[in-house]
């Protein structure tokens, strides 16, 4: 295995000015490669190494959306189940119908907030969620924050787009109704900890702390990075576990999750964290016509959006050499998670880049294909 085309790559992204970057991949359980490159701080002191954090931002739905799939197995919550069911707020939910509002045509169910079909939006600046917070001096729970979301209204019915949105959030709460558990507890039980991952959660530790990568907002035009504070805009309080966004988390540890889901959702030690039933189920396109065209907004030409997780489709068009069927998402600071069932592999790229478009267009799916010409699949 020649590993200088991904090395060389990777070492090649201080061009785009990303500041480091962190790549890892296994397969059938084995650490088969690992690069870690630049600094971890703005000042070029600190090398980046394996002991840095980093906020998830969106690779956190991922492992909502496994937590959710695990309840679904259980018989616990049913997907298309209405979301007033388990959050009884969502019984009457309104509809923007131009300038005015309107009762919504169809129930929000729990399809919907996994396929990103619910009609919510990703305000986090919702009069709603701004007056609840004056309300509670900005200590808001989660079950708090997502009834408050109840009350505004929605970008459409529910079921007839995709949009991406808060609901991630609004799935994390359920999973709280359900398991009768914060949804940090629920992770810890049934994910962190019988994986071994033991530097993930959504309370930033002083360790974590300490050991957080400078965050960066990313100048396309210049294509430089400017250092910015370091804490995540989508933890709308401090007792927030937001199910979209809220995570910590290293390398190490993320790709424990990543390795376990694409073993047919079985660990190294033999845990089952999802079946493979249910896997894919996950990885099962979910959007209709309408929905499709929705999604192409967002330039992942060959993937279509399954049980939150975009999911390859097409590989002529995506020009992806992975095989139909790999799926995963990614994050606001350029995060990348790739889950190859087929080939029992699983990769993780870590950056703490925001607003960084050529993560997504160009540097995933160049990481993407050299990782498959690296390893002859």
């Amino acid at each position: 295995m020649d590993k200088s085309i991904l090395v060389d790559y990777l070492e090649s992204l201080q061009s785009y000015g990303i500041p480091g970057c962190d790549c890892l991949i296994y397969k059938d359980h084995e650490p088969i490669f690992r690069h870690i490159t630049g600094f971890a701080d703005a000042e070029k002191t600190k090398p980046l190494s394996r002991n840095n954090t980093y906020w998830l931002f969106s690779a956190t739905k991922l492992i909502t959306c496994t937590a959710a799939m695990q309840l679904v197995e259980k018989g616990l919550i049913g997907l298309d189940d209405p979301v007033a069911d388990y959050l009884p707020e969502y019984a009457n939910i309104k509809v923007k119908d131009g300038t005015t509002v309107r009762p919504a045509r169809n129930p929000m169910t729990i399809r919907h907030l996994f396929s990103m079909q619910s009609g919510l939006n990703y305000n986090l600046n919702a009069p709603s969620i701004k007056k609840l917070a004056e309300e509670t001096g900005y200590q808001a729970t989660t079950r708090q924050i997502v009834e408050a979301l109840a009350n505004e209204p929605l970008e459409f019915d529910p079921g007839t787009h995709f949009l991406y949105s808060l609901s991630h959030d609004v799935l994390g709460a359920v999973i709280e109704v359900v398991s009768g558990k914060k949804l940090g507890e629920y992770f810890d039980e049934n994910i962190f900890r019988p994986l071994g991952m033991k530097n993930t959660g959504f309370k930033l530790t002083p360790e974590m702390k300490e050991n957080l990568a400078d965050m960066f907002e990313y100048n396309a035009d210049t294509m430089t990075c400017t250092p910015v504070a370091g804490d995540n805009v989508y933890v709308l309080a401090p007792n927030y576990e937001s199910g979209g966004a809220g995570l910590i988390s290293t390398a190490d540890d993320y790709i424990l999750f990543l390795d376990a889901m694409c073993n047919e959702g079985v660990s190294r030690d033999g845990y089952r964290l999802l079946t493979m039933e249910s896997i894919n189920l996950m990885r099962q396109d979910q959007l209709h016509e309408v929905s499709k065209k929705d999604f192409e907004l967002f330039n992942r030409p060959g993937y279509s959006y399954g049980l939150g997780v975009r999911t390859l489709i097409e590989k002529e068009k995506s020009g992806a050499k992975s095989p139909i069927g790999e799926f995963g998402w990614d994050g606001a600071a350029g995060a990348y998670a790739l889950i190859d069932v087929e080939n029992h592999l699983a990769l993780f790229y870590v950056q703490h880049v925001r607003n960084c478009g050529v993560a997504y267009h160009v540097i995933h799916p160049k990481i993407r294909n050299l990782t498959y010409e690296m390893l002859g699949l």
